[in-house]
C-alpha cells in the first residue's frame, strides 16, 4: 500500500474501489438499480409536486395578466378587516371585535382610489345556456376580459375581440358542446339574450375542456366583481388603507415582495414556500426512510456477496501494507461511488418521468400546473440520500472485510460463520417488548379516552404512537435473532431431504446475504399486512353504518339555499325552480328512471313563530319509546347519519320504486295509493301500522313537539293537533335519507303541505366517469343565488377489492424483487458449490430443488415474520376502539394466502428457472 498522508492512502482506496466497480460489473449494475429506482421514483414525485405550486411570478401573471392589481368587496369598512398579502381569500375581523361586524359595503371600491385611475371591472358567474338538446351551465365573465392587458389572465386563440353589446367570446370547448363556430349565435336560457360569437379565448383557471362564455359588460351576470387596475399600483400601505374600507386587493407589488407580519393575525400563511412544500416533506421522508431500509437491506446483502468474492484482492493488498482502515474505505467507498451514480441515473430518470407524466396531465389550466419546477433544494437533498443510502449499504460488509483473516483469504478458506448467543436472546426481548407495546398501548388509549386528562396532555399521544411503534421493534427483534433462526432452521430441514439441507444450510451459512433479503421482504409485507388489516376493519364498520343517499347506482340530487339565500330552507317557489333543474340535468345524463323526494316545508322559512300561518301544521312518524335515546347514557346526536326527528317522505307512487331502489308486489303498490305508509325502518312499525301525529307551526319552530331522538310524544307541554295510525309496509332500509314514505294523496288528506327536497335518478347502466364529472361540474353551473344542486353518485361502501388488490400488488411486486435480488446472489455465490455437486454427481434436478427451497426460506422467513408484525396494528386498533373495530372484519382469509402463496410461488419460480452449467474449475485445498 503506499506510504504517504491520509489523502494519499484516500486516493488509492477510491482507485481501488473504482477498478473494483468496473471489475464486478453485474454486482455494480444490480446495487446501482437498487438504489437507482427509488431515487427515480422520489425525483419524479418530487417535481411533480413542485410543479402544481405556483411561483409568485406565475400567480400574479395567472391573476392578473400585464395588469397591476385587482381589488374587490370583501368585507365591512370599520371592524378592522384584514386580509393575507397574497391571498386575499384569507381575511378576517380584529381579534378584539367582541360583537359582530356591522356596516354597510362599499358600493363603488374605485372611489378609494385616485380620481382617474383605469379600470377594467369583470364579474365572474355562471350563466345557463341553450343547447341542442336542453339547457346547460358554464362558467362566464362578463366585461372586457379580452382587453390585451389582461392578457396571461385571458388569452384570445383565434377570431377576434368583440366590438359591441351583442358580441362574446367563447372557449374552444363551448364551441364543441354548443355544436356551433364562429359566428353563430349563443342564447342565455334564462334571460333570453344572445350573442354573437366572434372568437375564442381562453382563461387561466380553466381547463381546455371547460366550456366558458367571455360576455359583454351589457349582460347583467351575477357573481363576484372585481376590479382590474392596469397601471395602478398598490404597495402594502395602500392594500391595508382599501381593507380598512372592507376592501381585499391582489397586488403584483405585494405578492413579489410579500411584508413580515409574523404576529399578526395574517400570520398563517406568511411562510408559503415550505407550507406550500410541507406535504412533499412528510411524503419524501417517509418514502425516504422505508426505502433506504430496504435498499440498505438488498444492497447490503449484495455488497457481502461481492466483498466475498474479492476477499482474495483485499487480503493481497493487506500483505503489502494496507490497513484494516484501508480495507474499509476500499469496500465503503464502492458504497459511495454506486450510490452517486445510482443517484445521479435516477435523478435523470425521474426528470423525464416527471415531464412526461406532467404532458399527459396538463389539462390546460394555468392554476393546476402552472409551470415546470425542479425543486433544486429536494433533488440535491435526493441526490445526498442516494450518496447515503450506497454508503451505508456497504458499511456492514466493509467492517466484516477489514476483521477477515488474511492468511486465509489467500489460501481461498472461509471462516465459518456461527450466531451469538446475545443477539438471539437481545431479538427475543426486543420482540416480546413489541408485541408488549402494542397491546399495552391500545389498552392504554382505552383507559386515556375515559380519563379526565388534559386534551393536550402527552399522555393522550404517546399510547396511539406506540400501538405502531410496538410492531417495528418486534420486526428489528426478528432480524436481530435471524441467523439463529436460520440456524435452528437449517437443523431442523436437515431431515427433509439432501437438497433442503443445503439450501437451509447455506442460507445459514450466509446470513449476511440471506438476514437482509428477508428483512427487505417482512418490512414490506408489514407493511401491506397492516393497511390491509386495518382499512378492511375501517372500511367494514363504515359499510355497517354507511348512510345511503340514494339506491346504490343512482344520483342523487339535493336542493339547498345558497350561501345568499339564508341557512335554512328554501320557499316553495324556490323549491319547484329547484326540481325543474334538477330533472334537466338528470335528463342530461340520460336516466332512465326519476323520483321526486318531497318534504314538509319548514317552518324556519317564517321570520318568527308569531309569523307562522295558524293552518301550517308539522307531522312525524313517531318512534315508539323504546328506540329513544337516553341521553343520560350516551351521546344524544348518535343517530348514525340519519334525521329520525323529520323521517316523513312525500313520494308519488309511480316513483316510489325509484327513490327507494326497491321492487314493490301489486298489491303493496295499492296499498300506497290507498293510503299506506312505507316504512324503511323497522323501528317505526308496530303491529304493521305506523303513528303519526301533528304539532302546530308555531309549536315546532318554539321546539315543543317531540323528536325522534330523546324527547316523546307524551313529555312534551303541548297536545298533538292529530294523531293517527295508519298501515305501514315495511321495507327494511334504514340507512337512507327517506324512512317514512307516504303518497301525495296521503298528505293532502292528512293536511301535510310538502315540496321538493331532493332528487334520485335511476340508470340501466352505470354512467361513465366522464358523464358523472360533467353532470357534477353542471350541477354547479345551474345553481342560483337562491338555491344550489349538489349531485352526488351513490356507489355503497367502498369495495375492499378496489384498495386490496393495488396493496397486493405492489407488495408483492417488492417481494417479488427483493427474492430475485436474494436468489441471484445466492446462484453467484454458490457457483463453486454447484461445481463441487456436479463433480460428484449432482443432478441439475438436485441444484433446482436446491433453489426451491432457498427460494422457499427466504421468502417465507420474510413473509411470516412481516405478518407476524403486521396484524399486531390491527390488534391494537381493535382493542382501543372499544367495539368499533372488530378483529373479525380483517381479511383472514386474503392474509393467509397471501402469507402462504407468496413464497411458495416464488419459490416455484426459483426452481423452474435452470441453474448456469456449473464451472468444473479444479478446487485447490491448503490445508
Amino acid at each position: 500500500m503506499t506510504r504517504g498522508g491520509s489523502g494519499a492512502r484516500w486516493r488509492v482506496a477510491a482507485r481501488l474501489a473504482r477498478r473494483q466497480v468496473r471489475r464486478a460489473m453485474l454486482s455494480s449494475i444490480l446495487i446501482g438499480v437498487l438504489i437507482m429506482l427509488p431515487i427515480a421514483a422520489m425525483t419524479a414525485y418530487a417535481i411533480i409536486a413542485a410543479s402544481t405550486i405556483a411561483t409568485p411570478q406565475e400567480r400574479v401573471t395567472s391573476e392578473l395578466g400585464r395588469a397591476e392589481a385587482w381589488i374587490a368587496v370583501k368585507g365591512l369598512p370599520g371592524d378592522g378587516f384584514w386580509q393575507s398579502p397574497t391571498q386575499p381569500d384569507w381575511t378576517g375581523y380584529s381579534s378584539d371585535l367582541v360583537d359582530a361586524p356591522s356596516g354597510t359595503a362599499v358600493a363603488d371600491p374605485m372611489a378609494l382610489l385616485p380620481e382617474g385611475t383605469a379600470a377594467i371591472p369583470l364579474v365572474e358567474g355562471t350563466v345557463r345556456v341553450v343547447t341542442p338538446d336542453g339547457v346547460t351551465g358554464m362558467p362566464a365573465w362578463s366585461g372586457e376580459s379580452w382587453d390585451p392587458r389582461l392578457s396571461g389572465r385571458f388569452d384570445l386563440i383565434d377570431g377576434r375581440r368583440p366590438n359591441d353589446a351583442r358580441e362574446a367570446l367563447a372557449t374552444p370547448a363551448t364551441m364543441t358542446r354548443l355544436q356551433i363556430s364562429v359566428g353563430d349565435a349563443v342564447t342565455l336560457a334564462e334571460s333570453g339574450s344572445r350573442f354573437t360569437v366572434v372568437g375564442t379565448m381562453s382563461a387561466a383557471p380553466l381547463a381546455d375542456d371547460v366550456p366558458a362564455l367571455f360576455l359583454p359588460s351589457s349582460d347583467a351576470l351575477a357573481g363576484e366583481k372585481r376590479w382590474y387596475l392596469p397601471e395602478h399600483e398598490l404597495g402594502w400601505s395602500d392594500v391595508t388603507s382599501l381593507n380598512e374600507q372592507g376592501i381585499v386587493a391582489f397586488s403584483r407589488t405585494v405578492v413579489l415582495d410579500p411584508p413580515d407580519l409574523r404576529g399578526t393575525d395574517a400570520e398563517l400563511p406568511y411562510d408559503e414556500y415550505w407550507s406550500a412544500r410541507y406535504s412533499m416533506l412528510i411524503i419524501l421522508s417517509a418514502a425516504g426512510v422505508f426505502a433506504a431500509y430496504v435498499v440498505v437491506m438488498l444492497a447490503g446483502a449484495a455488497f457481502a456477496v461481492s466483498a466475498r468474492r474479492q476477499q482474495h484482492a483485499l487480503a493481497v493488498a493487506a500483505s503489502v501494507g494496507a490497513s484494516s482502515g484501508d480495507l474499509r474505505r476500499i469496500v465503503v467507498l464502492q458504497g459511495t461511488m454506486l450510490g452517486s451514480i445510482g443517484g445521479v441515473v435516477g435523478a435523470v430518470i425521474g426528470v423525464g418521468a416527471a415531464a412526461l407524466i406532467l404532458r399527459m396531465l396538463d389539462d390546460g389550466s394555468a392554476t393546476a400546473f402552472p409551470g415546470f419546477h425542479l425543486p433544486w433544494e429536494f433533488l440535491l437533498a435526493i441526490l445526498v440520500f442516494a450518496v447515503i443510502v450506497g454508503t451505508v449499504s456497504a458499511a456492514t460488509p466493509a467492517h466484516t472485510v477489514a476483521r477477515s483473516d488474511v492468511l486465509g483469504a489467500l489460501r481461498g478458506s472461509r471462516r465459518p460463520q456461527t450466531p451469538r448467543a446475545s443477539r438471539p436472546v437481545l431479538g427475543s426481548a426486543l420482540m416480546l417488548l413489541g408485541v408488549a407495546v402494542t397491546i399495552g398501548s391500545a389498552l392504554a388509549v382505552v383507559a386515556v379516552t375515559s380519563s379526565d386528562l388534559p386534551w393536550d396532555s402527552p399522555l393522550r399521544t404517546i399510547p396511539p404512537v406506540g400501538i405502531v411503534v410496538g410492531p417495528i421493534v418486534a420486526q428489528i427483534g426478528i432480524l436481530l435473532s435471524g441467523r439463529w433462526l436460520l440456524w435452528i432452521t437449517a437443523r431442523a430441514m436437515s431431515r427433509i431431504g439432501l437438497a433442503a439441507r443445503l439450501a437451509a444450510r447455506d442460507a445459514s451459512t450466509n446470513a449476511s446475504r440471506t438476514v437482509p433479503a428477508f428483512a427487505a421482504i417482512a418490512a414490506t409485507v408489514f407493511i401491506g399486512v397492516f393497511a390491509l388489516g386495518a382499512y378492511s376493519m375501517q372500511n367494514a364498520q363504515s359499510a355497517r353504518n354507511w348512510f345511503y343517499q340514494a339506491p346504490v347506482g343512482s344520483m342523487s340530487v339535493a336542493f339547498q339555499p345558497s350561501d345568499t339565500a339564508g341557512p335554512f330552507a328554501l320557499t316553495t317557489e324556490q323549491a319547484a325552480d329547484a326540481e325543474t333543474a334538477a330533472r334537466e340535468l338528470a335528463h342530461a345524463a340520460s336516466a332512465t328512471g326519476i323520483a321526486t323526494i318531497g318534504a314538509q316545508v319548514p317552518v324556519w322559512i317564517y321570520p318568527s313563530a308569531d309569523e307562522v300561518p295558524d293552518d301550517v301544521v308539522s307531522a312525524i312518524a313517531l318512534l315508539p319509546d323504546e328506540h329513544l335515546i337516553d341521553p343520560t347514557e350516551q351521546d344524544s346526536y348518535t343517530s348514525r347519519g340519519q334525521d329520525p326527528s323529520n323521517p316523513l317522505s312525500v313520494i308519488a307512487p309511480e316513483e316510489i320504486e325509484t327513490a327507494l331502489g326497491v321492487r314493490l308486489t301489486p298489491q303493496q303498490l295499492r296499498d300506497y295509493r290507498d293510503g299506506a305508509a312505507l316504512s324503511a325502518d323497522p323501528r317505526f312499525v308496530t303491529d304493521g301500522s305506523v303513528e303519526l301525529a301533528a304539532w302546530t307551526g308555531a309549536q315546532a319552530y318554539e321546539g315543543g313537539m317531540p323528536d325522534n331522538i330523546w324527547i316523546s310524544a307524551e313529555s312534551v307541554d303541548h297536545a298533538p293537533v292529530w294523531q293517527k295510525t295508519i298501515p305501514a309496509i315495511s321495507v327494511p332500509l334504514p340507512l337512507q335519507p327517506t324512512l317514512i314514505a307516504i303518497a301525495p294523496d296521503t298528505a293532502a288528506s292528512l293536511g301535510i303541505a310538502w315540496q321538493p327536497r331532493s332528487l334520485v335518478a335511476s340508470f340501466d347502466s352505470p354512467p361513465s366517469a366522464e358523464t358523472r364529472d360533467r353532470i357534477m361540474s353542471e350541477a354547479d353551473t345551474l345553481s342560483t343565488s337562491s338555491w344550489a344542486l349538489t349531485a352526488g353518485w351513490e356507489q355503497g361502501p367502498p369495495d375492499d377489492a378496489m384498495w386490496m388488490a393495488p396493496i397486493i400488488a405492489a407488495v408483492a411486486t417488492l417481494v417479488l424483487g427483493a427474492s430475485a435480488v436474494a436468489l441471484s446472489l445466492a446462484r453467484v455465490e454458490r457457483r463453486p458449490d454447484d461445481a463441487t455437486l456436479s463433480a460428484v454427481g449432482g443432478t441439475a434436478g438436485l441444484r433446482r430443488r436446491i433453489g426451491f427451497w432457498q427460494g422457499l426460506i427466504i421468502a417465507g422467513f420474510g413473509t411470516i415474520a412481516g405478518a407476524a408484525a403486521g396484524v399486531l396494528p390491527p390488534i391494537g386498533f381493535a382493542i382501543q376502539s372499544r367495539g368499533d373495530l372488530l378483529l373479525a372484519d380483517a381479511p383472514w382469509t386474503v392474509l393467509a394466502l397471501f402469507v402462504l402463496a407468496l413464497p411458495v410461488s416464488i419459490a416455484l419460480v426459483s426452481w423452474l428457472v435452470p441453474p448456469r452449467r456449473p464451472e468444473l474449475i479444479r478446487r485447490t485445498s491448503i490445508a
